[in-house]
């Protein structure tokens, strides 16, 4: 028997990027909508009056109105290891890794302690509206299991895989390069493509990776097309000039992937923060997107990102929230944030382009698009019920809201997780 309902609420999804001029066209948004779902799928979407009276007789109509209704949110890069360490004080990226972030991670080689830390954050993500994300565990393989069977529990749609370090890290959280390429594979055949998983290459950054295992990197990467590679990039002067030092051979940081064949389609770079045009030019190029992660950025020092730049060369760019450098696994919170770091590279995000940025910009960075990021008849049904009222200083300013752009808006600026009134997956209320 299939699974029937019709959500009916106000309903807002983007169909491409609105850009910084909030472009119309690329937005649709029901006052009074119906968001319709059969067997985890959307099956229709539009105004709720003018599809209420064919419904069939067998669809459960669950009434929302007065909530907001998006697509769920997407993270392009979190590290599920880190949760216990967010809000760590007063570190730049390098120092902060050694003093908070290694150490943490060595206790992930307890697979009970993984899989305790695991289904904790994922269900923080999906308490937080988050539906997919990309995720960094640790060089252990319990982390990766605990991960992967966390999300499988909850069907989430998840990407992540066995941390790669070799050099320049504590013993406890280092591998080598044929350990890299060995248990990386054998983690691979066993969860890339089981339910909604998949599978991503993980090298922790080139400061971290000898030629020898980025080479290992590398050979996986031509064997497998088909998953995805997830990595830092230029996101710290102090770093940036290490990989000078330890590659004098290369260009520039980016170069250094690239000559391991790891500059392609689904290579998704955290940060970008220090690029030149040459390296723009050959992400966009090469099909490989940025994880804009605006929160961190601020709270490790590390510089401002330059969504326009990115943009006009024709990079894909997704949100990420990258605890725990980041503050917050709320989206919400997240494209506040990055409107801030815009606003002082004299760029403007309107509301709905920070949403684009978190769903179907998100969803086309990871090559998920015809999957999920908006409401297009056939794709999974993974959505958010945003809640108007929250804390009652947001009640109070969006009840003189004159439209959804300035509801959303004002929404992003003061929401948090207290504005989830629900989170669905595959239409399933999780």
């Amino acid at each position: 028997m299939s699974d029937k309902k019709a959500f009916r609420a106000e309903i807002l999804h983007c169909l491409g990027d609105p850009g910084e001029h909030a472009d119309a066209t690329q937005v649709e948004y029901f006052a009074d909508g119906l968001l319709i779902v059969e067997d985890g799928h959307v099956a229709g979407l539009g105004d709720a009056e003018a599809l209420l009276p064919g419904l069939a007789d067998d669809i459960e109509l669950i009434d929302q109105r007065g909530n907001l209704i998006c697509p769920g949110f997407i993270d392009c890069h979190v590290h599920f290891s880190q949760v216990d360490i967010i809000a760590s004080y007063g570190e730049q990226l390098l120092d902060w890794l050694n003093r908070y972030a290694y150490p943490a991670e060595q206790r992930f080689s307890d697979a009970q302690h993984a899989d305790e830390v695991a289904n904790f954050f994922t269900d923080e993500l999906l308490r937080n509206g988050t539906t997919t994300a990309l995720v960094f565990p640790t060089v252990h393989e319990e982390s990766v299991d605990a991960i992967f069977s966390a999300a499988s529990k909850r069907n989430m749609r998840l990407l992540s895989g066995k941390i790669l370090m070799d050099q320049h890290c504590p013993e406890a959280v280092r591998d080598d390069a044929e350990s890299a390429y060995s248990v990386s594979r054998r983690l691979l055949e066993k969860w890339h493509g089981k339910g909604r998983l998949g599978y991503a290459l993980t090298p922790r950054f080139a400061v971290t990776s000898s030629e020898a295992q980025l080479a290992a990197v590398g050979k996986l990467a031509a064997e497998f097309p088909d998953v995805h590679i997830h990595t830092h990039l230029a996101e710290n002067h102090e770093e940036v000039d290490l990989i000078a030092k330890q590659f004098p051979w290369s260009r520039s940081y980016l170069d250094v992937y690239d000559h391991f064949g790891l500059v392609r389609e689904r290579s998704v770079f955290a940060h970008c923060l220090h690029l030149d045009d040459k390296d723009r030019e050959r992400m966009a190029n090469s099909g490989s997107a940025i994880a804009f992660c605006p929160t961190s950025n601020l709270f490790l020092g590390s510089g401002l990102f330059n969504l326009r730049s990115a943009r006009e060369s024709g990079i894909r760019v997704g949100l990420a929230t990258d605890v725990g450098g980041g503050t917050s696994l709320n989206m919400l919170r997240t494209m506040s944030e990055a409107y801030k770091v815009l606003h002082l590279e004299s760029q403007s995000l309107p509301g709905i382009r920070a949403l684009y940025l978190a769903t179907l910009g998100a969803a086309e960075a990871l090559y998920m698009d015809d999957k999920i990021g908006n409401f297009a008849t056939g794709k999974e049904a993974d959505f958010v019920v945003l809640n108007y009222a929250g804390a009652q200083i947001t009640t109070r300013r969006l009840a003189k809201a004159e439209d959804i752009a300035e509801k959303l808006f004002a929404l992003i600026m003061l929401g948090d997780d207290r504005n989830i009134s629900a989170t669905h997956v595959m239409g399933q209320k999780v």
